[in-house]
């Protein structure tokens, strides 16, 4: 993996600003900029032009969809204004709509790129079980009704474990597209009528981790056995893995840039 590249190509800027961004996803049609659409790139764009006085080539680590948040995107941008990036952190936000702000700023390497440089990444899917829909949590959360058993869902997500093929997990596969991730973890948890799954990964396939989620519930259905789960996967057949679940109950927790060690489930800065 190269950390030569820079970020913005041909920028002359010696400076290099690294932004930890949480955002709720509700409301942005994904972080990647598009044209006519409300995204975070673009808002943030905006931002920073304001404060720096020019327009930013702003990379992004993650190109989360629509609807989906992050509490731990990781993006920069060279410039080569003078303001200290505490300050510079400061005067973003206060450019910024409420629904995304920069957590932190600071000056990093000019080499580094925080899309080429990321080794791994944390989402977190949350699910609310229960009867009746709680407003106040239906923005972060997806709604399941009925039985669901978490023993048997924790049985299923040790078989994603691993270096592995998984093409019957992602969305607009092509025949040629490389399919092969390593998930280094996947938990799952239950916090009163929250189903929590953790996932972290050296990368994910286009709606990977939301198809994964919504296999996993179908095991917990008892729709299907969790040894299914590792058949599915050797079947590499997206029809026979569970649905893509919405996207509300997604987040991005955190990027790093370090090598994966065990002890990383530990924590949830996206500092590293």
């Amino acid at each position: 993996m190269s950390s030569t590249r820079a970020p913005s190509g041909k920028s002359t800027a010696n400076r290099n600003v690294r932004l930890v961004v949480e955002y709720e996803g509700t409301d942005f049609f994904g972080w990647q900029s598009q044209k006519d659409q409300r995204t975070v790139q673009d808002v943030l764009i905006a931002a920073v032009e304001r404060v720096i006085g020019e327009r930013p080539t702003l990379i992004g680590s993650s190109r989360t969809d629509a609807g989906v948040h992050a509490e731990g995107q990781v993006a920069n941008f060279r410039t080569n204004s003078k303001i200290p990036a505490r300050r510079m952190m400061h005067a973003i936000n206060f450019y910024l709509p409420p629904d995304v702000r920069v957590q932190s700023a600071r000056d990093v390497p000019r080499q580094f790129h925080s899309q080429f440089d990321a080794r791994w990444k944390r989402y977190r899917y949350t699910v609310l079980h229960a009867e009746s829909s709680r407003p106040l949590l239906r923005r972060s959360t997806m709604l399941v009704r009925g039985d669901l058993d978490v023993n048997l869902m924790r049985r299923a997500a040790r078989h994603f474990i691993g270096k592995k093929d998984f093409r019957a997990f992602g969305s607009e596969v092509g025949r040629k597209k490389i399919t092969i991730r390593t998930v280094y973890e996947l938990n799952v948890r239950r916090r009163g009528d929250r189903v929590i799954f953790e996932v972290s990964g050296d990368g994910f396939l286009y709606n990977m981790v939301r198809a994964v989620v919504g296999t996993l519930l179908r095991v917990g259905q008892k729709k299907i056995p969790p040894a299914e789960v590792k058949r599915i996967i050797e079947q590499a057949d997206r029809k026979a893995a569970g649905p893509v679940v919405g996207p509300e109950g997604l987040t991005l927790v955190r990027v790093s840039f370090t090598p994966w060690k065990r002890r990383a489930k530990s924590s949830t800065s996206s500092r590293a």
